[in-house]
């Protein structure tokens, strides 16, 4: 190793020492790329090990240090994480939010940083989304899901269910499998909105399919699902016909805001969509619905909300990585625009555990198949998604996040139709 490798390697670990000073339980190591290690605190094991690859990892991973900034330092391989995931998240946490060092503090940390080498590697694999237009239009919707989806049915094969239901599971206990808690989540769903034999359901946003299937074979109603996606769509007319519900079940491309078709729908699924919808676009998004359901109907509007109080931290991972335009709302927000576009609410359940175990579901599947997932599309993309899923059981996990299962309805003449109780959905 040369001097100024040496050199690098003794500053990098003193600044990890003083960076680490406040983080307890410190049950982590870190490897540098000589090879030497920074052993975790007395007493712990280390559930995951940090590997800074060049002598300027340190300076690329805290140098202007933001949620992006160190995604982007695990994406490109200036570190890589290995063992346990989403504990790495709760060091994320640390760094980001928990540690207030003074300003001398903050000055002598960045000169020592700037004296270590900066990052010239290049930035090969997949790259963040570059989206342009007018944002809550067609055509960048559009180009969001393509940017998402164009990895190709393959991909999400690899992780997910075998329906591909890519949204929170509905478990009976901690140790039921994924399958069979997503097809719990299916027919929740279905009882939730007391479908019929003979009703017209419309999901949007149905990815590949499954509810709508389930809901044609079990419950006799009639269906058509909506996704953004010419692959989701592709794969879910294959499966809508190998179920042999083709007479009353489609799934068509296309963007729910092109449906047209007034008071047209009995019931109404819009499960996982609404994380995309902005801010801006909340009142039209929920009156379009409105406009959609019969009187006496039902919306089932499953999403994906924060806390008023969740720390913001400027540019996002998810929104430039994993689903360009990404939003989450605060079930406040939701509620209101709901109201406002002449929605009643019915009901409103937590499903935050569920989606913690249904995250932590995926990340075992995607690390288990990584050298599959590489040969489908890339090692970046492996790590987008591996970061993706850690952060969101991190986030449901520790309650910054949760997901709310809102039932809406549409009185005829203030009757709501709805039973008294809600017995019939445990039944």
């Amino acid at each position: 190793m040369s001097a100024t490798e040496a050199r690098a390697a003794e500053t990098t670990v003193a600044l990890l020492e003083e960076v680490l000073a406040g983080y307890h339980p410190r049950d982590f190591a870190v490897r540098l790329w000589d090879g030497s290690t920074l052993e975790p605190e007395t007493g712990e094991d280390p559930s995951f090990t940090i590997v800074l690859r060049h002598p300027g990892a340190l300076r690329t991973l805290l140098g202007a240090p933001s949620e992006l900034a160190l995604a982007e330092a695990y994406l490109y391989d200036d570190i890589d994480v290995e063992g346990d995931a989403e504990a790495l998240i709760r060091l994320g946490d640390h760094l980001l939010v928990d540690r207030r060092p003074s300003i001398g503090r903050r000055l002598r940390a960045a000169g020592r940083l700037r004296s270590l080498p900066s990052n010239g590697r290049p930035r090969e694999g997949r790259q963040a989304a570059r989206l342009a237009g007018r944002r809550s239009t067609l055509e960048r919707d559009r180009a969001a899901a393509r940017y998402h989806y164009d990895l190709g049915n393959d991909f999400f094969e690899l992780f997910l269910d075998r329906w591909m239901a890519y949204s929170c599971a509905y478990f009976e206990d901690e140790e039921e499998d994924l399958d069979a808690a997503q097809v719990r989540k299916f027919d929740y769903v279905c009882r939730k909105l007391r479908l019929r034999a003979g009703e017209r359901l419309f999901d949007l946003g149905c990815g590949w399919g499954g509810l709508v299937i389930h809901a044609t074979r079990n419950y006799g109603v009639e269906a058509l699902g909506v996704t953004l996606s010419v692959n989701q769509g592709k794969l879910a007319q294959e499966r809508i016909r190998e179920a042999g519900v083709e007479d009353r079940c489609r799934v068509e491309v296309r963007d729910y805001r092109e449906v047209d078709e007034p008071e047209g729908f009995d019931k109404i699924a819009s499960i996982g969509m609404f994380e995309h919808v902005r801010a801006d676009a909340l009142v039209p998004y929920f009156a379009h619905v409105h406009g959609l359901l019969r009187p006496g109907g039902v919306l089932l509007n499953h999403a994906i909300h924060r806390l008023h109080d969740a720390p913001r931290r400027g540019a996002s991972f998810m929104d430039r990585y994993v689903f360009p335009d990404y939003e989450v709302h605060s079930l406040a927000a939701a509620l209101r625009a709901a109201e406002a576009a002449g929605w009643e609410v019915r009901d409103v359940e937590s499903l935050r555990e569920h989606y913690v175990l249904t995250t932590r579901h995926w990340l075992r599947r995607l690390e288990e198949r990584h050298d599959e997932v590489v040969a489908t599309a890339d090692e970046v993309a492996y790590r987008v998604w591996r970061l993706g899923f850690a952060g969101s059981a991190y986030g449901f996990a520790t309650g910054r996040v949760t997901l709310f299962q809102t039932l809406l309805a549409k009185p005829r003449d203030g009757v709501s139709g709805l039973p008294l109780q809600r017995a019939d959905w445990y039944g």
